[in-house]
């Protein structure tokens, strides 16, 4: 393998060092599966991405994005982080907007102002969550099942389901027990009354390099999609996403017609070599 360019950007948060960071690794085309597998395992963050050539010709890049548990079809922080390395190593797209090839297909990107914002993919599950799956997560996070309002698949290639709270403080309190939950990718929300957001987030994946996320893109997607679709949210809002972590994510939602915008600010953090 050669030296490659090495980005690692920070999604979904206008302060420094509060959203959540991934790993993009250029020019990929001579890496293997298991050298990728390896430094998305080395690098210790949520997702490593690395940068290829579109298959597609309708997309501008393609994308693989390993956690340090899989390969993952689609991901929404490394969708963008991904972009934005993309644009500022000198990527044009070929439209208004930028497409990008990943293990869902195609997916729309467009740039919001100072933020970049994804075209949240359609759900592949959706719909109730079984309740024996939401009494396990209840209890791994000390919640009673009457804690628990309401529980949704909300996946859209990563697997999510989400538990809606009515408390944020309590949200914000948990202390969950991912032992007995290994691989298991879930949110909890709860409503933000008066807040600065209109919901506040807390997303995990027991047995990850970051078992609870700072600012999950493809879960807040999913979310999304939920929320809009039952009237639970208006047309755009915000959740904040990493407090209870010291981070201070943002995730944007805006609903045109059929279509789901996620939005949030991308910063440049480190820039440099990646050397065999």
């Amino acid at each position: 393998m050669r030296a490659k360019r090495f980005t690692q950007v920070d999604v979904f948060s206008s302060e420094p060092f509060g959203g959540n960071p991934v790993a993009v690794v250029h020019d990929a085309e001579d890496m293997s599966d298991d050298a990728m597998a390896a430094l998305a395992r080395w690098t210790n963050l949520s997702e490593t991405c690395f940068l290829l050539s579109p298959r597609d010709p309708q997309a501008d890049y393609r994308v693989r994005i390993f956690s340090s548990l899989r390969e993952l079809p689609f991901a929404g922080h490394p969708t963008l982080g991904t972009c934005h390395a993309w644009l500022a190593a000198g990527g044009s797209p070929r439209g208004r907007e930028v497409v990008q090839e990943c293990g869902v297909g195609l997916v729309r990107i467009r740039s919001d102002g100072d933020r970049l914002a994804f075209e949240a993919p359609p759900l592949l599950r959706s719909g109730p969550v079984e309740e024996a799956l939401v009494a396990r997560i209840a209890a791994a996070c000390g919640l009673a099942r009457a804690e628990v309002r309401d529980a949704r698949w909300v996946d859209n290639g990563a697997g999510w389901l989400a538990l809606m709270l009515t408390d944020r403080e309590r949200l914000l309190a948990l202390a969950p027990d991912l032992a007995g939950l290994h691989g298991v990718p879930f949110g909890l929300v709860a409503p933000w009354p008066g807040g600065e957001a209109a919901f506040e987030v807390r997303a995990f994946i027991g047995g990850d390099a970051v078992p609870e996320d700072p600012a999950t893109g493809s879960f807040n997607a999913g979310l999304a999609r939920w929320l809009v679709e039952e009237r639970k949210a208006p047309a755009s809002f915000v959740i904040a996403q990493g407090t209870a972590i010291g981070r201070a994510g943002r995730i944007h939602v805006d609903r045109e017609g059929v279509q789901v915008w996620i939005g949030g600010t991308c910063v440049t953090r480190v820039e440099g070599r990646l050397h065999p």
